[in-house]
């Protein structure tokens, strides 16, 4: 029982920190937002000490969630850009998080795509965090949910998440997401990505980026044609993101698709299906932990009984 002591004295002091830095993003106060962060990211479990809070944010809280996601290159954090613009232009208060591939050593974000939105930088109305994906095929880490709890809190009405672009596997961001960008662009493997179960069934709004080059009506026919045969009606936007070319169409779709999730309540829905997945992460870390915390040899040894067992089924060959 002794050995407790030490944790649960560091748990305590974690959980008073966080408490007052809680306080003080509610006031606006940036730099405890972003030491917030920090803490969330170290140990995503914190979350557990926002229960008080947790019933306020399901309640109280109208911050809309944009998930823009796509293949690399294909032009999102120049997207992201213009539209933080068009929602700054309306006055509206913006939190990003910017998901980044990780660095092999550290763990840390490595590209740091904000540097693209350079001109938000000077804006007390956007904050902008860069966080790694730490190799999460998803393309999302399991902090983002407490992230994005502590961006209600601080109270932005838009809350825009840029992930990796790790293509066909990257889904997650539609357990996040209320609304979801997905960013394609001719000339750029898109036209295969088009043909892939996945990725193309979690898009809320679709942006063909770079509609200026060859190939860009084409995809854009590809795409109707496959959504015809899907029986799905969703909206394509033609943007040329570099000179704002479609963006007021983009921010006018977002706005039509988060009336309709009020409207129809399937927003409760979206919020629900979020909670799940962030309980369904902090389980699936924990028994990784306790899986590391075995001896190899009696691993070894469940595997070599498993194997034995699948092979003497009528399926183990």
């Amino acid at each position: 029982m002794e050995t407790d002591k030490p944790e649960k004295l560091v748990l305590n002091q974690k959980s008073a920190q966080l408490s007052e830095l809680i306080k003080k993003l509610r006031k606006g106060d940036q730099m405890a937002l972003a030491k917030a962060i920090t803490f969330f990211e170290n140990d995503p479990e914190l979350i557990f000490y926002l229960q008080g809070e947790l019933q306020e944010i399901l309640t109280q809280s109208k911050s809309h969630i944009v998930g823009v996601t796509g293949s690399p290159g294909a032009g999102k954090s120049t997207l992201t850009d213009a539209y933080v613009s068009a929602l700054r232009r309306e006055g509206k208060k913006v939190g990003i998080i910017a998901v980044d591939p990780s660095s092999p050593f550290t763990g840390g974000a490595l590209l740091g795509d904000r540097i693209r939105m350079k001109r938000h930088f000077s804006d007390d109305g956007v904050f902008i965090r860069s966080m790694g994906s730490r190799g999460n095929v998803g393309g999302l880490n399991d902090s983002v949910f407490g992230v994005i709890m502590l961006y209600k809190l601080y109270g932005f009405d838009y809350i825009i998440i840029e992930t990796v672009g790790a293509g066909q596997s990257e889904v997650d961001i539609a357990y996040v997401a209320d609304t979801v960008v997905l960013v394609l662009s001719p000339s750029s493997g898109d036209e295969i990505q088009l043909m892939k179960a996945g990725i193309m069934e979690i898009a809320d709004v679709f942006v063909i980026n770079k509609a200026d080059i060859e190939g860009a009506e084409l995809l854009k026919m590809n795409l109707e044609t496959i959504l015809n045969i899907s029986e799905v009606c969703k909206p394509i936007v033609m943007s040329v993101a570099t000179s704002g070319k479609g963006i007021d169409e983009l921010y006018n779709e977002i706005e039509k698709h988060r009336i309709h999730l009020y409207e129809t309540g399937e927003i409760s829905q979206r919020a629900n299906r979020r909670m799940k997945k962030h309980a369904e992460a902090i389980l699936d870390k924990r028994i990784q932990s306790v899986l590391r915390s075995i001896d190899s040899n009696d691993v070894n040894a469940m595997v070599n009984t498993v194997l034995a067992e699948i092979c003497k089924s009528p399926f183990g060959g």
